[in-house]
């Protein structure tokens, strides 16, 4: 039909990845439509401070207050926006913290993705809709690495196993009910909009503060975690190729490359013209300046996981095949970007006063 416009849903829009899909479908030509948790920020324009970093406007966006967990109040939205295309980012998305939280963990990430496929069940939707489950490599848990499709699922986090849980509901009403919803299993994937409570956010937002000036001490948990970490940018594309194909399917989105977070606090102060001399091991390890000495990582137990998982390194063949999907930036590419991105949050704090040397 000429002139026709799709239009996408997206739950948790005020999310990282939210924020990057909805500036891809907007420049797609898509009407978006974005739903917020109504209690996600104490001040709802916190919540709307990522939309804004990537310059989307509420004339761009049709923007709803709700939660995916009600489910009388999902089959009510979908009723009235209609969409082509349903993007379920809602999550409670922070590992560590669902240990603290499994019961609103499983509720959130499992609850929720059920409301929105029964929706669609019962709304008779299954043949105009087509469904993005955001899973997650955390289902794979201590499963040996490389991670592909077909490696069996040993999550070791109460949100590792809530997001198992929504993979195999998806799967289930697709085979029984022919909707259309593909789980993307995406490995770490981060960004200048990642939350500062998430390890690669904390390391960058501090050596931006450190070169700034400041005397702080970056604190981490547990430095082998070994990670594939991508941009999140590359990965809303690869969600929306998933919908754009004929039949549904899952698919590993994954660099191909694991670092430390070791390697990551390297790299990030590299940038910065800084190189990490490390001593000790265990809790008693530490990162200093190599030139002055001075003490800039420590490890803190209190940042440990009951559970951890050490080793994620996918294999996102598939994809690749038949998705066409490939990664534009790898670990450097992603490292200085969010560097750098701090370091200029920094200098318009400080009203541009500050004195950089830029040397990333």
């Amino acid at each position: 039909m000429s002139g026709f416009k799709k239009t996408a849903l997206i739950t948790g829009i005020a999310g990282q990845d939210g924020g990057y899909l909805a500036e891809f479908l907007i420049k797609k030509g898509y009407n978006v439509h974005g739903l917020v948790r109504w209690d996600s920020y104490m001040n709802p324009a916190d919540g709307m401070a990522r939309l804004a970093m990537l310059g989307l406007t509420d004339a761009a966006l049709t923007l709803h207050q709700g939660d995916v967990t009600d489910a009388q109040s999902v089959t009510q939205l979908l009723k009235e926006v209609r969409p082509q295309e349903i993007y379920n980012l809602a999550a409670m998305s922070q590992v560590g913290v669902s240990f603290k939280t499994p019961a609103a963990t499983l509720d959130i990430n499992t609850k929720g993705t059920l409301a929105i496929l029964d929706s669609i069940r019962l709304l008779d939707m299954e043949r105009s809709v087509r469904m993005y489950q955001a899973s997650s490599s955390e289902m794979f848990g201590s499963a040996p690495a490389p991670q592909d499709e077909n490696t069996p699922f040993m999550p070791c986090s109460p949100y590792g196993v809530a997001k198992l849980a929504s993979y195999w509901l998806a799967r289930t009403y697709r085979d029984a009910y022919g909707i259309h919803v593909s789980n993307g299993i995406l490995f770490n994937h981060e960004s200048p909009a990642r939350g500062e409570d998430f390890v690669t956010r904390k390391i960058t937002k501090a050596v931006a503060s450190i070169e700034a000036g400041s005397r702080e001490v970056l604190r981490l948990g547990n430095l082998d975690s070994i990670r594939d970490w991508g941009h999140a940018r590359d990965y809303v594309e690869g969600m929306w190729l998933m919908l754009q194909q004929e039949r549904p399917d899952d698919y590993v989105l994954a660099t191909g490359q694991a670092y430390s977070v070791r390697e990551f606090v390297e790299r990030a102060f590299e940038q910065i013209g800084i190189q990490v001399a490390w001593s000790g091991t265990g809790v008693e390890e530490t990162g200093r300046d190599k030139r002055t000495g001075r003490l800039l990582v420590s490890v803190d137990p209190a940042f440990f996981r009951p559970k951890d998982v050490n080793h994620l390194l996918g294999n996102a063949r598939k994809a690749q095949d038949a998705l066409n999907w490939l990664p534009k930036y790898y670990f450097d590419d992603l490292v200085a970007d969010m560097v750098n991105a701090d370091r200029m949050l920094l200098w318009r704090e400080a009203g541009g006063d500050a004195v950089w040397k830029m040397t990333g």
